[in-house]
């Protein structure tokens, strides 16, 4: 299986921003047309979009479809899919976010309870939906990182995994937006679930990607801060993937 690489926008009141450690007040303001950070990336050969609906998570529902659409609009003109996720906590609204253009959606909050992930999978296919796990010291971090549970995040993905669930994006909050590198030791945990996780948080050098790739079971990187402040130049991480 091919590594895959996602460079990631994350939107904020319909703008392009980048948050530190999950903070909404501590945003940066990337680009104010998210359409146009979508063409920059797919300019330098990117495979996938990972687009982030921060005032969603933070609403529990869809804030930024009209961004989406722009930027699926984008994307889908050069065969590009894209991911979304953020505030998709009902069938509804992932049935709102695929007829916005989007080719899967990320489930998070409400992976912890109920069944909404097997309906989910039941109703749109395996290949539309994949979980979100946000994690802090391991443990699972719900409605857009306030809070903290008692659940780990290697149980919680064998758990969606019994729902049908493939893909996960593994999120480490201490280390999103700090250009301190993955957490290793965790990622390396998560790939011993049977399910194909995404790594994300802190990914920041070519290294890390290099060394990501060695994990049993890791099978994509969500890059975020180190692509928009240069440290990573994403046409130099898509060849080392190939």
């Amino acid at each position: 299986m091919r590594f895959e690489l996602y460079p990631a926008i994350d939107l904020k009141e319909g703008q392009a921003v980048r948050l530190r450690q999950g903070r909404m007040a501590d945003a940066t303001v990337y680009n104010p047309d998210p359409a146009d950070a979508a063409r920059g990336w797919l300019a330098q050969g990117a495979r996938w979009l990972h687009v982030v609906d921060l005032d969603g998570a933070f609403a529990g529902a869809s804030q930024n479809l009209a961004a989406v659409r722009a930027i699926t609009t984008v994307a889908g003109d050069v065969g590009v899919p894209v991911q979304l996720g953020g505030g998709l906590r009902s069938l509804e609204a992932i049935d709102r976010a695929l007829g916005a253009g989007v080719s899967r959606v990320i489930i998070g909050t409400k992976a912890l309870g109920g069944d909404m992930v097997a309906q989910a999978v039941a109703r749109f296919g395996a290949d539309r939906i994949v979980v979100g796990i946000d994690a802090r010291g391991g443990m699972v971090a719900t409605e857009g990182w306030v809070n903290v549970s008692d659940v780990s995040a290697a149980d919680l993905a064998r758990t969606v995994g019994t729902a049908g669930v493939r893909t996960v994006i593994y999120t480490d909050i201490s280390k999103d937006g700090m250009m301190a590198g993955p957490n290793f030791a965790e990622m390396a945990v998560m790939g011993q679930t049977g399910l194909s996780i995404i790594a994300s948080g802190g990914v920041s050098s070519i290294d890390d990607i290099a060394r990501l790739r060695s994990l049993e079971g890791v099978t994509g990187a969500i890059l975020g801060k180190a692509l928009y402040t240069g440290a990573i130049d994403l046409k130099e991480a898509l060849s080392l993937c190939r």
